[in-house]
């Protein structure tokens, strides 16, 4: 048998060169306990039989032991090579591979066998796809609408960036609710998130809204980069010029000493702060905390939202 002595890839070679920002001890509010459940094994066995790739693992989600053990996880399609390299993110970088035709029905299947009331699907950014991957997170949610016709399907997509048409090509698959997150302020693009556009994010969830007012639309950002509260004020507006129902606000977690370093850890009390001040501008349902991740407690947050919409057709607002 030959061995190989070439060193392995490194997960993030685009980041190699930067200076290293120490990582914080974290406060006692987001420490959370390794996972030890049998159910999560359980729900890792299955994802591992499906070969499957789950943003849980590939992002490093402190809720990980927490979501698995209620056989909760996030689907992340189209391999775990990401195209983008984005300062705050531990997704790995660098040249995906060909579409997985089976992954769709794979995907479907897990569903099935978790026995999922909801679940998120979300990807890799691959700007290497003529659309961007839109018409395989079609093909993924018309897998999983015939094998579990009830399940609620939620998608967190990328920009789509350059990419004419992607956002109808997903809403025409008729999601129960389409996510995009904006991730930080305008000002922080530049380091924070610099293959994207922050309008055209926006313009993104305004354009889904547009082609389907029936689907829910979710966006979230990240505090701790250095943002000021009146930034934060201010994506609020803008999310609900584009008529998002639903927003997401949780703390930047550092992977690695070559991601972005954390400028501060948020406490639970401005978190409150945040959650009230989005409910003020007129969302549907906020979620704010030191642990909000975009598909934290997703199905129970969809059954909210559902109702608040409900209730608000109902008092004919």
């Amino acid at each position: 048998m030959t061995v190989s002595l070439d060193k392995p890839r490194p997960r993030h070679p685009e980041k190699a060169h930067k200076p290293d920002n120490p990582i914080q001890r974290k406060p006692t509010w987001i420490r959370v306990k390794a996972p030890v459940s049998p159910i999560y094994h359980e729900t890792r066995k299955i994802v591992r039989e499906h070969k499957l790739n789950t943003v849980c693992e590939e992002a490093a989600c402190p809720n990980i032991g927490e979501c698995w053990a209620k056989k909760h996880a996030t689907m992340m399609i189209m391999g775990e090579i990401c195209t983008r390299a984005c300062a705050f993110c531990n997704v790995a970088t660098g040249k995906p591979g060909a579409l997985d035709p089976f992954e769709p029905t794979n995907v479907a299947n897990a569903v099935a066998k978790l026995g999922l009331e909801h679940v998120v699907i979300t990807s890799v950014d691959r700007d290497d796809l003529a659309d961007g991957g839109a018409g395989h997170f079609a093909a993924v949610i018309g897998a999983i609408r015939a094998a579990t016709p009830a399940t609620t399907i939620e998608v967190l997509t990328p920009d789509f960036l350059r990419k004419n048409g992607a956002e109808a090509t997903v809403a025409a698959a008729k999601p129960d609710v389409f996510n995009h997150n904006l991730e930080t302020v305008p000002r922080l693009y530049a380091s924070v998130r610099p293959g994207a556009r922050y309008f055209t994010s926006l313009r993104l969830l305004q354009r889904v809204k547009e082609l389907d007012p029936t689907i829910f639309t979710k966006s979230g950002i990240m505090v701790g980069l250095g943002e000021s509260e009146e930034e934060v004020l201010q994506v609020m507006e803008d999310l609900r010029s584009a008529d998002v129902d639903f927003l997401t606000v949780g703390q930047y977690l550092q992977p690695t000493p070559k991601h972005h370093a954390i400028d501060r850890f948020v406490t639970p009390e401005e978190f409150k702060r945040i959650e009230a001040l989005a409910y003020a501008k007129g969302f549907l349902m906020v979620s704010a905390s030191p642990l909000t991740r975009s598909s934290y407690h997703a199905g129970d947050d969809f059954a909210r939202l559902r109702a608040a919409r409900e209730a608000k057709l109902a008092a004919g607002t």
